[in-house]
């Protein structure tokens, strides 16, 4: 059965500081909203505050971290303490490059008082692909001089567009049957005293692509890495690492990060529709040169995101 997509879909930007927070910026945390699912991807410190700014709530679903550096990661004991006090009952699994299981071990040692949920480790790889009900996250390997992943949000097939014409020369009556046509399902009409079939595909169009987010974590530029490439073109929307601006680019290339420009070129190979400019080192006070680095490398639409922006993500069409 083809399932309808119908689902709004937002991320919200916790934190988009580099390694070292800063006045206006809290270490990495993404949160993508997709109808009624949470998904937090990393966590640092502070993160369940600018959720509470947010006003996400704390309904989590699954979190999902980048690599072991702590700004990646320490808000979640922290997290967990307030997903318990505030009466969770739903296993909170964590998923992971190695070391995951070590680190919720950590989590579970560090109470002192039962929880009325169980935190879970799920160790992922290059490839490894977690279902959700309508969409996929997938990890792919990033390159930082440590195990670490990035991932990738997509959406499955839409149906195709109804032809509301094609239907009813067809002889299927405008009205519930047009319903369940577009949910994927046969139906069977009587037409000139002969039972016939109608199937989805006699009146719906090509199936439309999901939607589709790449959130890079800690890494240098993505389109260079192995084997990744072609699970990561045609995003809607590419979070990438642009720690530091042109300038700093033999820095860059020093700590394993990437820059502004790197990013934009980056998303103009793999065709994203829009790039957001993440990991944004302390040293700087202004970002005007990440943007500027960016967009002379990529025509698309740049962003890079305060602490507690939003971005939705529309259908393509």
């Amino acid at each position: 059965m083809v399932r309808i997509a119908g689902e709004t879909l937002h991320v919200h930007f916790l934190g988009t500081a580099g390694a070292l927070p800063s006045p206006q910026r809290n270490p990495s945390s993404i949160l993508i909203r997709r109808g009624s699912d949470t998904l937090l991807f990393d966590c640092g410190e502070g993160t369940q505050q600018q959720m509470m700014r947010a006003r996400t709530g704390f309904t989590i679903d699954a979190v999902f971290v980048t690599h072991w550096h702590a700004d990646h990661f320490l808000g979640i004991f922290g997290l967990v303490e307030t997903l318990a006090f505030t009466g969770r009952t739903e296993p909170l699994p964590i998923y992971g490059p190695p070391w995951v299981e070590e680190f919720v071990s950590l989590v579970q040692k560090i109470n002192r008082h039962a929880r009325g949920f169980t935190v879970t480790a799920h160790t992922l790889e290059h490839g490894s692909v977690v279902p959700f009900n309508g969409y996929t996250v997938r990890a792919f390997s990033t390159f930082h001089g440590i195990p670490g992943l990035g991932y990738v949000m997509e959406e499955d097939e839409r149906p195709g567009r109804f032809n509301r014409e094609r239907a009813i020369a067809l002889g299927v009556p405008p009205g519930p049957l047009f319903g369940r046509l577009q949910r994927g399902e046969a139906v069977r009409i009587v037409r000139d005293g002969t039972e016939t079939d109608i199937r989805p595909e006699d009146v719906l169009g090509e199936p439309r692509p999901g939607r589709k987010i790449v959130y890079t974590g800690d890494t240098r530029p993505i389109q260079h890495l192995p084997d990744a490439a072609p699970m990561l073109r045609d995003a809607d929307l590419l979070i990438h690492d642009a720690t530091f601006d042109d300038q700093e680019s033999d820095r860059a290339r020093e700590v394993l990060h990437s820059t502004a420009g790197e990013a934009g070129e980056a998303a103009r190979t793999l065709k994203a529709r829009m790039l957001a400019l993440i990991h944004i080192s302390s040293r700087y006070t202004a970002t005007a040169n990440h943007i500027h680095d960016a967009k002379r490398q990529y025509e698309g639409d740049v962003i890079l995101p305060a602490d507690l922006a939003v971005v939705e993500i529309p259908y393509r069409g």
